[in-house]
C-alpha cells in the first residue's frame, strides 16, 4: 500500500487520484465528492462531529442533489437542540433505532468523540419501494447487544484457491470481475520474518461507523438497524458514486453497463431483503448506473433462502480450508467468536474435519489387529486395495459367503436369489483378477490369451496345462498380497498411533482432553493423558497462536471484520497468486471487460 502525506485516502495518492478522475466523469460535482470523502473520514476519527458534518455541507449537498437525506441530519438536529439549552431532555428522547446508549447519543453529537483504533492496514501515520430513512451512523458500544454479523478471516488457512470468489460471483449472479469477495498475494519488502504466507482476504467490512454511509444524499447506502449490514437500496441509488470514494478499503463497484443477467432471471428470494417497513432491494447483481459490494448474504440472513442458510454466506460455504468464519459477532458463542477465542484448537478442529485416520478408525485398527474385527469392517484401510478387491480375493479363497458379500456385489440390498448372486459375483472376481493379474504382469509383454490362460487357472476353470508353474505362483502370489498388504496397512495405522505421529485421531483426542471430555488414555496407556500434552499436539498439528487485527482500524470505522494472519506492511505490494483469475473462469479486473474504465486501473491495490 503506498500512501503520501498530500494524500487523505487510507489506500494512498495513487489511488485518490483516480477516484478523483473517475468522479470528473459523472455529472456529479467532483470537488463535493473529494471534500466530503475526506470528512466523513475525520467524522470516524473523531475529529469532527456528526454534527458539523451535516452542516458543513448541507447547503452544497442541496444544490447538487436537490435533496440532503444523510443519517448525520439527525446529530445536525439535535446539537441545535442542544445549543437551546435542551440538552438532557434530547438525551432522554433520542430518535435514533430504538438502541442507542447515552455515549452514542453523544458522539453522534461530537461530545466526546475520540479517536479510535491501534493499528492499521499497512501500519501507515424494479417496482419503487418506499423510502426508509436511515437510523444515523452506528457507533460500537458496550451495550449494544444485538446481532451484528461480521467476519472473522484466517489468513494462515486461506490457500488462495478463490473458491469464495467464485461462489460469490455465481450466488449473485455478478458480471464479469465485479469481484465482491477478492483475494490478494502481496509481497512485503520490510517484512523480514519468516512468515508462511502473505495473502489478504478482502470483502466489505461492514463498518458500524461507515463513511460511505455518511456521504450518501440518498440513503441508498444505509446500515440495517437489525443486523448491522451496510447496504446499498438499488431502488435509492443515484450511481454519484460519493460511496466509492469514501470506501477506505476500496471495495465498490459501479454497474457500467446492462447486467448480463437480467431481473427476470434472478431469484425473487435472492433480492429484496426484510426492514422493519417493508422490503428493500438490497441483495444479488445491481441494475445500471448503480453502486454494488460485498452484502454478507442478507437474504440468506432473513431466511428468505431457508432456515439452514441462516448465519451462514456463499463464501463462507465454498471455502475448502474453513479460512472464513462468519456470525454474529456479538454473541460469545458464534463461530467467529469461537473461533478467535482459540484459534489453535479451532484450526486443528477444521483441519481434521473428515480425515483420516480418525479416533474410530484407529479403535477399529486395534480390534482388528487384537482379532475382534473382521478386516472388511475395518473403516480405514490405508492401501492400494479397495474394498471389492480384497473382498474378491477372500471369496475366492472360499473365506465368505455369498450371502454376506457387501462391497463385490450387495448380496442383501439386490439379491434375493443365491444363484444369481453366486454367477455376479463369479464375473466381478473375474474382471477383478483380470486386473490384478495384467498388472503383475505388465512388464512381461504378455497378449491377451496369455493372461486370460492363467486368470483361468487361477480361478480354477482350466487344468493349468497350458500355464507354467512360476506364472501360476506369480499370479496367487499376487492375489494373496491384496490382504496381506491390506493387514498390513491396518497394523500401520496402529503403529503410527503408538509412535505418537500426529495423526486425526490423536488431534480429536486432544481436542477432547482440552474440553474436559476424555480423563482416562485412549486405547493404550500411551495415550495422550494431560492438557499440555495435548495443546502441544495441536499446535504441532494446526500451528500456535497468531496475531488478530482489522484493516485501517486507525480510521474508526469500526470494522465488523477481524483477520488472523499477517497483516500487510507499508511497503507492500501485489503480486500474483498461486491460482490465476483466468484459470477459475474469473476476471480480475472489472476494467478488462468494459469499454470505459472503473476506478482501479492498477488492480487492487494494497
Amino acid at each position: 500500500m503506498s500512501t503520501d502525506d498530500e494524500s487523505f485516502h487510507p489506500l494512498g495518492n495513487e489511488w485518490e487520484g483516480e477516484l478523483e478522475e473517475m468522479l470528473d466523469d459523472t455529472e456529479y460535482d467532483t470537488d463535493l465528492g473529494m471534500q466530503m470523502a475526506q470528512d466523513a473520514m475525520r467524522v470516524t476519527k473523531g475529529e469532527l462531529s456528526e454534527a458539523e458534518f451535516h452542516e458543513k455541507y448541507h447547503d452544497d449537498v442541496m444544490e447538487e442533489f436537490g435533496e440532503d437525506q444523510r443519517p448525520t441530519e439527525a446529530a445536525y438536529e439535535q446539537a441545535q437542540q442542544e445549543k437551546k439549552g435542551t440538552m438532557t431532555r434530547m438525551l432522554e428522547a433520542f430518535d435514533g433505532d430504538g438502541e442507542e446508549s447515552r455515549r452514542d447519543a453523544m458522539k453522534k453529537m461530537g461530545v466526546g468523540a475520540t479517536a479510535v483504533g491501534l493499528g492499521a492496514w499497512g501500519t501507515v501515520d424494479q417496482p419503487s419501494l418506499a423510502e426508509e430513512g436511515g437510523a444515523g451512523p452506528h457507533t460500537e458500544t458496550e451495550t449494544d447487544d444485538g446481532t451484528q454479523w461480521g467476519m472473522v478471516l484466517d489468513l494462515e488457512r486461506c490457500d488462495g484457491c478463490l473458491s469464495c470468489v467464485q461462489a460469490c460471483s455465481s450466488e449473485n449472479q455478478l458480471d464479469d470481475g465485479v469481484n465482491w469477495m477478492y483475494i490478494l498475494d502481496y509481497e512485503d519488502p520490510g517484512d523480514h520474518s519468516e512468515r508462511s504466507r502473505n495473502r489478504l482476504i478482502r470483502p466489505c467490512q461492514h463498518c458500524t461507523d461507515a463513511p460511505c454511509e455518511k456521504v450518501c444524499p440518498t440513503t441508498a447506502r444505509h446500515t440495517r438497524d437489525k443486523d448491522g449490514l451496510v447496504l446499498t437500496d438499488y431502488d435509492v441509488c443515484i450511481g454519484c458514486r460519493y460511496c466509492q470514494v469514501a470506501c477506505p478499503y476500496g471495495v465498490n463497484y459501479f454497474q457500467w453497463d446492462e447486467p448480463d443477467t437480467d431481473f427476470s432471471e434472478l431469484d425473487e428470494s435472492h433480492t429484496f431483503a426484510d426492514y422493519d417497513h417493508g422490503e428493500r432491494w438490497v441483495d444479488s447483481r445491481a441494475p445500471r448506473g448503480t453502486m454494488s459490494k460485498c452484502t454478507m448474504c442478507p437474504s440468506r440472513q432473513d431466511g428468505h433462502r431457508g432456515e439452514d442458510k441462516v448465519g451462514t454466506t456463499a463464501c463462507e460455504e465454498a471455502c475448502p480450508p474453513n479460512a472464513i468464519n462468519f456470525g454474529d459477532m456479538n454473541d460469545p458463542e458464534s463461530r467467529p467468536q469461537q473461533y478467535l477465542t482459540n484459534v489453535v484448537s479451532t484450526r486443528a478442529q477444521n483441519q481434521v474435519d473428515g480425515r483420516s485416520p480418525n479416533r474410530d478408525e484407529v479403535r477399529q485398527s486395534y480390534e482388528f489387529v487384537q482379532g475382534d474385527r473382521d478386516l472388511l469392517d475395518v473403516g480405514y484401510i490405508d492401501s492400494d486395495w479397495d474394498k471389492d478387491e480384497i473382498e474378491a480375493v477372500r471369496y475366492l479363497r472360499g473365506e465368505v459367503e455369498t450371502t454376506d458379500l457387501q462391497y463385490l456385489i450387495d448380496y442383501e440390498e439386490d439379491f434375493e436369489d443365491e444363484a444369481a448372486a453366486e454367477e455376479a459375483a463369479a464375473e466381478e472376481v473375474r474382471s477383478i483378477v483380470t486386473e490384478i493379474v495384467e498388472d503383475e504382469f505388465s512388464d512381461d509383454d504378455r497378449s491377451d490369451e496369455e493372461i486370460q490362460a492363467i486368470v483361468d487357472a487361477v480361478l480354477g476353470e482350466s487344468d493349468g496345462s497350458n500355464v507354467s508353474e512360476d506364472d501360476q505362483q506369480r499370479a496367487e502370489s499376487a492375489l494373496d498380497a491384496v490382504v496381506t498388504e491390506s493387514e498390513q496397512a491396518v497394523q500401520n495405522t496402529v503403529d503410527r498411533y503408538e509412535s505418537r505421529e500426529i495423526t486425526p485421531a490423536e488431534v480429536e483426542e486432544s481436542l477432547l482432553i482440552l474440553e474436559g471430555e476424555e480423563e482416562e488414555p485412549w486405547v493404550t496407556e500411551e495415550g495422550i493423558t494431560n492438557e499440555e500434552s495435548a495443546q502441544q499436539v495441536l499446535e504441532a498439528y494446526a500451528g500456535g497462536d497468531a496475531s488478530t487485527f482489522k484493516l485501517l482500524e486507525d480510521v474508526g470505522t469500526h470494522p465488523n471484520v477481524t483477520y488472523i494472519g499477517n497483516e500487510p506492511g507499508p511497503e507492500a505490494e501485489q503480486v500474483e497468486g498461486p491460482v490465476a483469475y483466468e484459470d477459475v473462469g474469473l476476471v480480475d479486473k472489472r476494467q478488462d471487460v468494459l469499454d470505459e474504465r472503473t476506478v482501479g486501473d492498477a488492480g487492487i491495490s494494497l
